[in-house]
């Protein structure tokens, strides 16, 4: 079944991922695109709507980004956020200029809506700024449906060719009725009948594998994660044996996780799984290494050949199945002509001469709050599928510097600590992910008179819905207290915890 699209078109804002899990959650399926797209790609994408998304530049100058204005002449409705907005008025004849001081604006901004398909059933007044430039001159065919006290035109629409345009940021929380704006564009504007459900995804999916995939072998990388372990049980329900989980033990995960994967995957869904305990083999090539990037390009193709030798072993093995989300598409810089981030397991550390016919990734269109749901719908457990998020990389990226077996055990310890004490308070569903990492640092410390010298622990806990951007979850101090102590009383060779109050951005929330 081929679902309704809308295309969010790129122009380098930082919430720009978070506009296509809003439209998603309206039950419409969205992908992301740069705005270097050709046209042609665009158009044979066939749309139901277009959003532009906000950026950092400013519309009026030659080397910001743009698009061809053939993208209004496709019949689609086209909406614009902000710099999506004032792109659409430079394009169309209309003018954009500087803000004086009192054009410019951020955070919360009283706004009046004049009648408008795009602001129907909305009561609110309140909306999120965050703009320099003003469109100070509408382009012809244009009439103004909003406005502030200091911006005339804080909304406008041409209705005859079914483009809108927004200065505000009806994508994020702060904006009062902000998805009713968004809402009203897909099934006022474009029409939609919102098809996009977890049930229409797992039949339209396990359709297309089977087709993919027929009688042929696939082998999947099972780390036990959340991504993983849907993709896996996905690709199950679809082809049952003729795949094969490998999950290797690479030495690099929490404490006791190993063997839990092991009996959820045998015994509850009666998968073939090969389990590999390959700890020696990672650490030896970690051995000596301290830079991020290169760490995960070794942990992922050695991965990769742990699975080229397993496949040897079972024999012809056609495909390989990897947990890839939206979220790792994106990070990585494939999605949308981002900047590479940090190259992701799933995504960058591939090897060029990987020896399977081709690479499935079943959740590559899901972020993660979708990946959940399904989960949930295939029957996994409610704790895995609530499991906080966990990089294929593993301890491997939350030891800081070279990696050994002494610095994972303090780590495992550390880090099962910090999650006892988060269930014990109530907290863990609340939070997004909460870690425990391992710098490179080691500290004085003092324990029963005596002089200690040994590691930091860092532990980290955030606040998301997708990953993409983050606060730092404000932690009960007793809480604080609790996991600090613990760990310093029972982990030999900590003494010393700090806790992370970096938000994303300007951070990322893993450290490296």
């Amino acid at each position: 079944m081929k679902h309704e699209l809308v295309l969010v078109i790129d122009f380098g804002g930082q919430y720009n991922q978070l506009i296509a899990r809003r439209v998603r959650d309206n039950n419409v399926y969205c992908e992301i695109l740069p705005c270097t797209t050709d046209i042609e790609k665009i158009k044979a994408k066939n749309p139901t709507g277009i959003i532009f998304t906000g950026g950092p530049n400013s519309a009026y100058l030659p080397d910001s980004p743009t698009i061809s204005t053939e993208i209004f002449e496709l019949g689609v409705p086209v909406l614009g956020i902000c710099y999506g907005d004032q792109l659409i008025a430079h394009l169309l004849g209309g003018k954009v200029e500087k803000g004086g001081k009192q054009q410019k604006e951020y955070g919360k901004t009283e706004i009046t809506y004049k009648e408008s398909a795009l602001f129907e059933g909305i009561n609110t007044n309140s909306v999120w700024m965050s703009h320099t430039d003003y469109i100070s001159e509408l382009p012809t065919g244009f009439e103004v449906i909003a406005y502030t006290a200091d911006c005339p035109i804080a909304a406008m629409q041409n209705v005859e060719r079914n483009i809108y345009g927004v200065q505000f940021h009806p994508e994020v929380e702060h904006c009062l009725d902000g998805d009713k704006v968004l809402r009203n564009f897909l099934y006022n504007i474009c029409k939609v009948k919102g098809d996009w459900t977890t049930d229409s995804f797992i039949e339209d999916k396990i359709k297309e594998i089977k087709e993919k995939v027929g009688d042929r072998k696939a082998l999947c990388g099972l780390s036990g994660g959340v991504d993983s372990s849907v993709a896996a049980v996905l690709m199950h329900r679809a082809i049952g044996d003729n795949l094969t989980c490998v999950f290797v033990d690479h030495g690099l995960l929490r404490k006791d996780e190993g063997d839990d994967v092991e009996r959820i995957f045998r015994d509850k869904f009666d998968m073939n799984l090969i389990r590999v305990n390959a700890e020696d083999r990672f650490l030896s090539k970690l051995k000596g290494v301290t830079e991020p990037e290169r760490k995960r390009k070794i942990i992922g193709e050695e991965f990769i050949r742990v699975f080229e030798e397993e496949s040897e072993k079972l024999g012809k093995m056609d495909f390989l199945v990897q947990g890839t989300i939206y979220a790792d598409v994106i990070e990585s810089g494939h999605g949308n002509g981002a900047a590479t981030i940090k190259s992701h397991h799933n995504v960058g550390g591939l090897p060029e001469d990987v020896d399977f016919q081709e690479i499935i990734e079943p959740l590559r269109e899901l972020f993660k709050d979708e990946v959940r749901r399904i989960g949930l719908e295939l029957g996994i457990d409610e704790d895995l599928i609530y499991r906080h998020p966990f990089p294929g990389p593993g301890l491997g990226i939350r030891v800081i510097g070279e990696v050994t077996k002494e610095k994972c055990d303090i780590l495992r310890e550390a880090d099962a600590i910090y999650m006892e004490e988060l269930k014990k308070a109530g907290l863990y569903k609340e939070i997004w992910q909460a870690f425990a990492t391992l710098p490179d640092v080691k500290t004085v410390g003092v324990m029963g008179d005596e002089r200690t010298y040994a590691y930091l622990v860092g532990i980290r806990a955030v606040s998301s819905s997708d990953g993409m951007t983050s606060d730092w979850y404000k932690m009960p101090y007793d809480v604080l207290e609790k996991i600090s102590n613990r760990i310093v009383n029972e982990v030999e060779g900590a003494n010393r915890v700090v806790y992370d109050i970096t938000s994303k951005p300007p951070g990322t929330i893993e450290w490296e």
